[in-house]
């Protein structure tokens, strides 16, 4: 890429599943269905993530990309407001953005983010971004 720093939104119509999880791994991208759009304060929610280096997933995207997990499913021992909670990362939310959408403290959120990370054995990778790769693991991507 060019310009490492120039964020990217891509709108589309269909969703299509297959570059996704490597392009949200690059940070600084959106993929958002066009009908998105029209729920102005959440379109602009997710530039403004995305202008600041993050990731903007739309919910059916999410979907799609949730149906192409394999069988082997790394998440099972996450509880289901444990799987709300990735689910809203996979979206690009923060635990400020999450705790609003579940009506959860931040420090609740905080507390959950930290369960996953754990029963996902991510607590102990210094070297990469582990909210990144729990998304990942969430999406099916490793």
């Amino acid at each position: 890429m060019l310009n490492p720093e120039l964020g990217i939104v891509l709108l589309s119509q269909h969703v299509e599943t297959r570059h996704s999880v490597e392009l949200v791994a690059t940070g600084r991208f959106g993929y958002l269905l066009k009908d998105r759009v029209l729920a102005v304060d959440e379109f602009l929610d997710a530039l403004d993530r995305v202008a600041a280096g993050g990731s903007a997933l739309d919910p059916e995207v999410v979907s799609r990309l949730i149906g192409r997990r394999q069988a082997d499913d790394r998440l099972a021992p996450l509880t289901p407001r444990e799987r709300e909670v990735l689910a809203l990362m996979a979206e690009g939310c923060t635990n400020v953005g999450i705790g609003r959408r579940l009506f959860l403290t931040e420090r609740t959120v905080e507390t959950h983010v930290g369960s996953i990370l754990a029963k996902l054995g991510l607590l102990t990778n210094d070297e990469q971004h582990r909210r990144v790769l729990a998304v990942l693991a969430y999406l099916g991507g490793h």
